[in-house]
């Protein structure tokens, strides 16, 4: 197999709009959750979300291309274009070697219900509205803009959607069916429908104070808080990187993906599909759990995903599980669906790179199932050389990365 590194990244999210305010969010304990203000939430059960703020889509698109482009795809193609300029692979790869695999979970649901709105006031439905809502648009607008005429595959799996596509991405370029690949997820749900659908299945919080709401591995979390964004990393062929003079930020080296084939949205009890995916990764990547290791934990603040994960921890890493620093960034971001597996990569590199890894804002009084070491409160400095990233969707779908530092 080709080795694979990620040289280009790209970041829109609730605690900032480029990869460089994202990661000063983060390492500074920034908490992007605030009340929902783009509808009314008054009679609804969760009433807060960690929305993309300040989001200026004329960066990136012409005005008269923005009326047929749903916002999940405009944080698509936002992210892809920061990661592009970032690696400065534009123009610098063969076309039919250049993919996109960017996924999403819901797509664009907020075109679907404008326009269902539209048809039952008796109104004309726009002759865009599917091609804005259908989920793999994100990744044809991205690979259009781009010239990217390679392996393009928009993948859904739900809260593991990303993580799936840089895994897959990563698959493709180490076996030799692309030089590079645009990779990660994008997500816009934050709507009436989708806050209620989530409120009706138990899953997110109730919980009105932005401070307290989403509190991974703490014994007072009852639900997840939703978020939005997206995420985009450029990964890259090796000694196609080096040719070319790139910067190269980590490498990628294992992808775990697994099905616990057991509920549709609750984990399996015994963590076997998610701690066989981290083990299937960490072999992959030749690496062992130790005091340098790093683990961006999926952590949605819900009482089963936490403490199933724990139990995944432990069994993947044994007992070095109580050496290894863990968090959960979805305390700041919300849970961004889709984009989760992607953003929450972006900050593994970023770990790697630093020597900085985020906490879990707002964790206090740590759930006596979830005992290992979540990083609560402020950043950490850290010397790592090994970085975890974890995914669980709704399904049964698991996935893993592990990223290795670069070294001189």
């Amino acid at each position: 197999m080709r080795r694979v590194v990620v040289t280009g990244l790209g970041a829109v999210t609730p605690v900032g709009n480029t990869v460089e305010e994202f990661w000063r969010g983060l390492t500074s304990g920034i908490c992007g959750i605030e009340l929902i203000s783009s509808f009314d939430v008054s009679e609804m059960k969760a009433k807060i979300a960690a929305q993309v703020k300040k989001f200026d889509p004329t960066l990136y698109f012409e005005k008269k291309e923005l009326r047929h482009t749903d916002l999940f795809a405009q944080y698509a193609v936002a992210a892809a274009e920061q990661a592009v300029a970032d690696s400065g692979i534009k123009g610098q790869v063969e076309p039919t070697r250049f993919g996109v695999y960017i996924g999403s979970g819901i797509g664009g649901i907020s075109t679907l219900l404008e326009n269902h709105l539209k048809q039952e006031e008796g109104k004309k439905v726009s002759p865009f509205m599917v091609p804005m809502m259908i989920i793999n648009m994100a990744a044809g607008l991205v690979s259009m803009r781009f010239g990217a005429k390679g392996p393009t595959l928009p993948i859904v799996t739900a809260c593991a959607t990303s993580s799936h596509s840089i895994g897959e991405a990563y698959r493709a370029i180490a076996h030799g069916y692309a030089e590079a690949i645009l990779a990660g997820g994008t997500e816009a749900a934050v709507c009436p429908l989708t806050i209620a659908g989530f409120s009706s299945c138990m899953a997110l919080t109730a919980n009105e104070d932005p401070k307290t709401a989403c509190i991974p591995f703490d014994r007072r979390r009852n639900g997840f808080v939703m978020g939005e964004g997206a995420a985009v990393l450029v990964l890259e062929e090796y000694e196609h990187a080096l040719r070319r003079g790139a910067q190269i930020y980590a490498e990628l080296g294992g992808y775990g993906n697994t099905s616990d084939a057991y509920h549709m949205t609750m984990p399996e009890p015994e963590a076997e599909g998610i701690s066989r995916a981290i083990t299937q990764a960490m072999e992959e990547a030749g690496v062992h759990a130790d005091a340098h290791t790093y683990v961006n934990a999926h952590g949605t603040s819900t009482p089963l995903n936490d403490k199933t994960e724990t139990m995944a921890f432990k069994k993947a890493f044994g007992e070095a599980a109580y050496q290894v620093a863990i968090s959960s960034t979805k305390s700041m971001t919300g849970h961004m669906l889709g984009a989760a597996g992607a953003v929450e990569a972006v900050a593994c590199v970023l770990a790697l790179k630093d020597g900085t890894v985020p906490p879990t804002v707002g964790l206090q009084e740590p759930d006596p199932e979830c005992d290992l070491d979540y990083i609560p409160g402020e950043a950490r400095k850290m010397d790592v050389h090994t970085a975890v990233s974890t995914s669980l969707g709704f399904g049964g779908h698991n996935a893993c990365l592990v990223f290795r530092r670069m070294e001189d």
